[in-house]
């Protein structure tokens, strides 16, 4: 490479559309060398699987064909994103470099060593807002602190103006590279293709799932968000999580539609809004509260005594602990990378509150099988139903498996998908445990634990760790 030129980092925001750090790159006049560095800086991490890290391959060799739609040409180099920049701006003779920011600890770690080192070459360093419409110090209480509640939190966001999409550019100038590696596959990081059901990945899929989005599925998206059976959910997350689409797209298709919208379809729409409050607040939850990835948000629950994982917690992640709705999600899970977020809350509660296990396992097994699994927001459902997080459910609230299958799922059509062996059971059958100590149906196990009794031991235990804390 030869000349002047600014780098955009790619990172999860792998699109050209509406892309902050692309966009202000492109806008500078000079030819633009994209790149995305193909290494985990998270490390061996337990967070990381094959379905997302499939998927991510995917997205990235669909930017790749975008990128040269517009004259651009995506470089692929491997290893630390920071000795590798150290490198590129080298070869490049980069006057500038860009990219957006990530939310979560990790990202930011690697940004300041990042920041570090443009300062030390002298170079132009623009870290850009994207993942979020807003940054978690934009949205703080009056007295200028983080809010701990998701209510007063989301009346202030909402209420704050909300950035517009960008552009794409027109057209990118991508200088000869001296090398530049192959599109990655999922054997860069030891793993085999995955067999789940993955969404398609890219960008141009991402925007037909948010097309369908906000042509019918957000406008109803009170009455079918919670029935795992129905398609009544956005399907977006992991466009969201990989930045395929961004949020601002979002936001404004989904107040395009409010506005043609009668007033179901609005207060649909409202609701999926205020979804999307959720992951900012804890966006700004794990900002302002880092200590959440490695304990309880709410300090009077720190040190509970949690049961040790044993052949339960297997049966939990393989989906075999006889409580139809559980065993639902838990397979929907291996099979596709995504699981129904109410079956997320059921599942969750399930391992805490009867099973007594920590709910950081859960943590790790999600993060380890989501495609769409973004830290925030998997570490928030986690102690929220856990009851020990920021504006959790109180630990007295504890869903009854069987009560929720008559509630969100009374024709047993979510769990006869995932669960074969009870295709032919009546649904009434699935709302109640097995009354004659006979399995629900041949090669269906009979459930691993009476919930009333382990309901009773959760309380118990919640109780006596409250009272030994108010002791001190």
């Amino acid at each position: 490479m030869a000349g002047a030129c600014v780098i955009h980092w790619f990172r999860r925001d792998l699109r050209i559309a509406d892309n902050s750090g692309l966009y202000h790159a492109a806008r500078r006049g000079l030819p633009v060398v994209p790149v995305c560095f193909l290494s985990d800086w998270r490390g061996p991490h337990a967070w990381t699987g094959p379905n997302r890290q499939h998927f991510l391959c995917g997205s990235i060799a669909s930017l790749a064909r975008n990128l040269e739609t517009i004259g651009g040409r995506l470089l692929i180099r491997h290893g630390d994103p920071v000795a590798g920049l150290r490198e590129l701006i080298r070869e490049a003779g980069a006057v500038a470099l860009h990219f957006n920011a990530d939310p979560d600890p990790f990202g930011k770690a690697v940004e300041q060593r990042v920041r570090a080192l443009c300062a030390e070459l002298g170079i132009g360093c623009q870290a850009l807002t994207d993942v979020a419409l807003h940054t978690p110090d934009e949205v703080l209480t009056q007295g200028g602190q983080p809010y701990k509640v998701y209510t007063p939190y989301s009346r202030n966001w909402l209420a704050l103006p909300k950035a517009a999409p960008l552009g794409k550019p027109a057209a990118l100038r991508t200088p000869a590279a001296p090398h530049a590696l192959p599109l990655p596959t999922v054997a860069h990081w030891g793993w085999q293709i995955p067999q789940s059901q993955l969404p398609e990945p890219g960008e141009r899929a991402a925007r037909e799932r948010l097309k369908r989005a906000v042509a019918g599925k957000i406008q109803a998206y009170a009455a079918k968000r919670d029935l795992p059976a129905a398609d009544g959910t956005s399907r977006i997350s992991q466009d969201l999580r990989f930045g395929l689409v961004s949020i601002r797209t979002v936001f404004a298709e989904a107040m395009k539609a409010r506005a043609a919208a009668d007033a179901a379809g609005r207060a649909g729409i409202d609701v999926f809004i205020k979804e999307l409050a959720w992951r900012e607040f804890y966006f700004a939850i794990l900002h302002h509260f880092p200590n959440v990835l490695d304990e309880e948000f709410n300090a009077d629950w720190r040190g509970l005594p949690w049961d040790e994982p044993g052949p339960l917690f297997e049966l939990w992640k393989q989906g075999r602990t006889g409580f139809p709705i559980v065993d639902a999600g838990m397979r929907e899970l291996l099979a596709t990378g995504f699981m129904h977020n109410r079956v997320r809350m059921i599942t969750a509660m399930f391992l805490t509150k009867d099973l007594h296990h920590d709910w950081k396992l859960g943590e790790s097994h999600f993060m380890q099988h989501l495609v769409d699994g973004e830290i925030a927001s998997n570490n928030g459902g986690w102690q929220w139903s856990a009851g020990t997080g920021a504006d959790a459910a109180p630990y007295f609230r504890i869903q009854n498996p069987w009560s929720q299958t008559a509630r969100y799922d009374p024709a047993g059509a979510y769990v006869k998908r995932w669960v074969p062996e009870l295709a032919e059971v009546h649904p009434s059958r699935l709302m109640e445990p097995p009354k004659d100590g006979r399995p629900l149906a041949p090669g269906y196990p009979l459930p691993c634990l009476d919930h009333k009794t382990e309901r009773e031991r959760t309380l118990a235990i919640f109780k006596r760790h409250r009272e030994k804390t108010a002791r001190g």
